[in-house]
This record gives structure tokens, C-alpha cells and sequence, in this order.
């Protein structure tokens, strides 16, 4: 189906809605408009205490359903105007919606999502694509990570074996066979990314991001708080597995920090957790793609230049490069991946890849919802 998709995107860091509006025409995407909207700051909390606290606050998911759907409408009027449409124009939306609870590893797995699609529909007068995830645990996948069969249709090469690492708050591979192999198209959560490092620089500067990873990189590794991280089951566990913000948060680093008789320095902690990513990171893909030779970089953490520089030496050999080299902002990856997945379900195809979710098999993701 050929036209005009919108993708939203809003992730694991809970800091605010990406936008993008996609122009998919004979196998080809362009990306004609972006548009990014920061959560408002109490706004976030809120986010937050429902992802990381575990007693009951049905309400308070409830309303922020509906605050973010009518958030989302927001964003998605916002790209559409910028990119010179009109709602009559764009053939959906695709929503991701935010994250606020994912367990599959429990008995009955489940993951939710907030962010009410028919607020959304009703308020653009545009068809919304949405609960992306839900259809893939229902026969037995992880429900995520999704991206994986976007990174496929736009980043393969018939020439190299290359690894899509997406750095939001928590970190997902892709890797990407050579296009010729026949070999399957696999990927996992890796574990945290961006999460611990901004939990605690909020807790301790009270400002959500480290900036290019200069507080990170103005501190010392400590190898007991780094090797007590990394002890953690997460990391040896195989995969198909993901995880979120309600493993990975403060809580779980100040538990690690409370067996450490030690009072270590604050940026010291700040760049254990940067190399906790970067180790983490760099083991999965050794262990699971020794013959990669490429790492392309997108997501927020992204512009984590600390991180990426760490990557880099700690990967030695491969090409470690953000997704601008393949033409696409790695600001943008993830909210045209929903545009794209959205344009699969109209056109009933598939949109997980079960070799990387576990799935029993591919399914159609997403319901549809028209106003």
C-alpha cells in the first residue's frame, strides 16, 4: 500500500512523543516530516510511578490513557501540518503508545500500553493502528523487541553482517544476516540502556539526561558496582527475552549499591552505569554475532557520544557508525518503524518476526480504529 503513514512513538526513557510522517511508495520510504513533543515535566512522574511502583493505581493508568491519547492526537495533527497535509491525506496512524508495565516472563505474560487510540482516531479523523504488542504474546512471543522486522526491510546488506542497536531506555539488537545467507533474522533486549543512567543523574542533579555522557565520562568505573550489575540473571539468560523500566530502575541499582560497604562518589556510579551498557552490549553481540562487522547506531542514546566512543573501543575491529549513514535520522528509527507497521497491517501482512520473539508464528500486530 502505497501513501502517506504517521508513526508514534513514545519509549522506555518517558521523556516525551516522537512523531514522523512516512511516505512509502514502490518499496521506498522517505521520511518527510518530524516532530518531537517533551513530556511536561510533572507529566513524566506520573509516567514513572505508575512503570516503577507495583501497588495498585488503576486510576491513575486510566487517566493517563486518556491524557496521552489526546497527547499523541496532539503530536500527530502537529507532524501532518508540518509536513504541508492534511489528516484526509495520511492513511493511518501508527501508535506504539507509552509502556507503563511489561512482564512477559511471567506465568501469564501480558505488557501494557497507555495512550487511548479511539481519542486519538476521533480527534485526527485519521484511522489508528495500535496494541502492537498484545497479538504476538498471545501466541507465545515476547511481544517485543517489534522494531527488528523494520531494521530488516531497511538496513540488510547482501554484503555484511550487521548488528541495529537501539539505545532508548532499554537497549535492543537486531542482527541482520547477509541478504543472500537465508539465515533468519534475529534480536533481544540486551538490558539497560539509557534507563539506570538518567534515573540516577535525575535522583542525584535533578535533570533527566546526561548530556553527550559528560557526567558519565567525568567519573572512574568502580569494578565491584560494575561487576555486582552485571552479576544480575538478565544478562546470562538466553534469548528470545526483553525486559523494561519496571526490571531495570532505581530501585534495582540502589539494592546493587547496598551490598558495596563503600560510599562511592556520585559520577563515579554515573559511569559504572555507562559501562554496564556498553559491556552488556558489547557481550551479547559478541557471543551472539561474532561475525558482524557492522554496528548501526539509532535511538536517544544515540547521541550519547561517551557511550557510543566506549562501544567503539570495547567492539575493537567492528564499524561503529549511527544509522545517518543508511540516510535515516537514528532520532526517527523507531516512530517510522510504527508508520511501518502500521502500513503492514492495512495491508495484512505480518509484523513480528518470531525468530526474534519467540512467537509461534507471524501475525498481523495492531488493532485498527476508526472514528
Amino acid at each position: 500500500m502505497d501513501g502517506f503513514f504517521v508513526g508514534l512513538m513514545t519509549g522506555t526513557s518517558a521523556d516525551g512523543i516522537d512523531a514522523a510522517l512516512v511516505e512509502f511508495r514502490d518499496k521506498k520510504y522517505t521520511i518527510l516530516a518530524t516532530y518531537y513533543h517533551r513530556y511536561p515535566l510533572s507529566l513524566r512522574k506520573k509516567i514513572l510511578a505508575v512503570a516503577e511502583v507495583s501497588d495498585d493505581r488503576l486510576d491513575e493508568v486510566a487517566v493517563l490513557d486518556v491524557m496521552l491519547g489526546e497527547m499523541l492526537a496532539v503530536a500527530a495533527l502537529s507532524v501532518i501540518e508540518k509536513a504541508g497535509l492534511v489528516p484526509s491525506q495520511v492513511h493511518a496512524i501508527g501508535s506504539h503508545g507509552q509502556t507503563v508495565r511489561h512482564r512477559a516472563d511471567f506465568s501469564k505474560p501480558f505488557t501494557v500500553q497507555v495512550g487511548d487510540p479511539s481519542i486519538i482516531a476521533v480527534q485526527t479523523g485519521v484511522r489508528v493502528v495500535s496494541d502492537f504488542r498484545r497479538m504476538d504474546i498471545a501466541v507465545g512471543g515476547q511481544g517485543a523487541p517489534l522494531a527488528p522486522a523494520f531494521h530488516h526491510a531497511i538496513f540488510e546488506s547482501d554484503t555484511e553482517v550487521r548488528v541495529v542497536l537501539n539505545l532508548g531506555g532499554i537497549a535492543n539488537i537486531t542482527i541482520l544476516p547477509t541478504g543472500l545467507s537465508g539465515e533468519e533474522v534475529t534480536g533481544f533486549d540486551t538490558g539497560p540502556a539509557n534507563c539506570l543512567m538518567d534515573a540516577w543523574i535525575s535522583a542525584v542533579k535533578e535533570v533527566q539526561f546526561d548530556e553527550c555522557g559528560y557526567w558519565a565520562a567525568s567519573g572512574r568505573v568502580n569494578q565491584a558496582l560494575l561487576d555486582q550489575c552485571l552479576s544480575d540473571p538478565y544478562f546470562s539468560f538466553e534469548p528470545p527475552k526483553s525486559t523494561g523500566r519496571e526490571y531495570f530502575n532505581l530501585a534495582w541499582l540502589q539494592a546493587h549499591l547496598s551490598h558495596l560497604g563503600d560510599d562511592i562518589p556520585a559520577e563515579d556510579v554515573q559511569a559504572s552505569l555507562c559501562e554496564l551498557t556498553c559491556r552488556s552490549i558489547a557481550r551479547a553481540i559478541e557471543k551472539h554475532a561474532p561475525r558482524a562487522q557492522h554496528l548501526i547506531v539509532c535511538g536517544g542514546g544515540a547521541n550519547n557520544s561517551f557511550l557510543i566512543q566506549r562501544l567503539s573501543e570495547r567492539l575493537g575491529a567492528m564499524r561503529v557508525e549511527t544509522s545517518h549513514v543508511c540516510g535515516i535520522d537514528p532520532s526517527w528509527v523507531e516512530a517510522a518503524a510504527f508508520a511501518w507497521l502500521a502500513r503492514q497491517r492495512l495491508c495484512r501482512k505480518p509484523g513480528n518476526l518470531p525468530s526474534v520473539t519467540g512467537a509461534k508464528r507471524a501475525v498481523l500486530l495492531g488493532g485498527v480504529y476508526e472514528s
